[in-house]
């Protein structure tokens, strides 16, 4: 090499992080990997909605009202995959990293508490895809014959994540992981039994149903369901409570999310 061509080399250093979306994919595709690895998340993720839908489609362990039972338990066993994956899977995994100094880790990087979350919610949404997939093919086994316009769903589980993973990770970064996991197993058994997701919200008191409608996982239980049994176009109002608690937890989380 002649002097001028080794002049006109810049071997300066250049320090710097790379930008915040190659941090995003390589995190999400870490997340992604840990949970797909992850036994008890699998367990809680894709076999109990898949064994509940089968369940109550096959029997006649409670009244539906009429129609086929599978039209009616099929959107809310989707709801429920989405709060599961979403809201306890990604609460209690969280927890657990933020205790064992995993997340302290992800601290010291460049990569913004932001960026952590959008990370985790975009690999939520792709193990919600796989869960759709599987849902789906089973409940078109038991003759399910799903109605409506598929960006309506889209959109409905889209806010629906959103809600529940800004919530899931508030919990998940201002609590200990032993409480995060009671309080997210709690939370998850409650909402199944209250949220409108096997049998109708129809059997509560007026007075106490209009609350219950106001909860996350009954928003996109019902909205589902106004699409895919009904064939409504746009569910407006699961739309607009979804949208709040999507606002509302992503907001916190981005707040009050401790990495330690």
């Amino acid at each position: 090499m002649t002097t001028d061509s080794a002049a006109r080399l810049d071997l300066t250093p250049a320090p710097g992080a790379v930008p915040l979306p190659r941090m995003i994919l390589a995190q999400t595709g870490y997340e992604l990997r840990t949970m797909l690895r992850n036994g008890e998340q699998l367990l809680l993720t894709m076999i109990i909605p898949v064994v509940l839908l089968t369940l109550f489609s096959a029997t006649s362990l409670l009244d539906l009202g009429p129609g086929r039972r599978v039209d009616f338990i099929a959107p809310g066993i989707l709801a429920l995959a989405v709060m599961s994956t979403a809201f306890t899977g990604q609460a209690i995994g969280t927890g657990f990293e933020r205790r064992y100094g995993v997340l302290k880790r992800l601290g010291a990087t460049p990569l913004p508490r932001t960026g952590l979350i959008a990370a985790k919610t975009l690999t939520v949404i792709a193990v919600e895809a796989l869960q759709a997939v599987v849902i789906s093919a089973v409940a078109l086994a038991l003759g399910w014959q799903p109605h409506g316009n598929p960006l309506a769903v889209v959109a409905l589980i889209l806010l629906g994540t959103a809600a529940f993973s800004g919530f899931g990770l508030l919990m998940a970064g201002t609590l200990r992981a032993e409480a995060t996991l009671a309080a997210a197993n709690f939370v998850y058994i409650l909402l199944l039994a209250v949220g409108g997701v096997v049998f109708p919200l129809d059997e509560f008191p007026s007075g106490v149903r209009s609350a219950l409608e106001l909860l996350p996982i009954s928003a996109l239980a019902d909205g589902l369901r106004q699409v895919l049994q009904h064939g409504a176009a746009l569910p407006g109002e699961p739309l607009l409570v979804l949208a709040a608690w999507a606002v509302a937890g992503l907001a916190l989380a981005a707040r009050f999310f401790k990495w330690e």
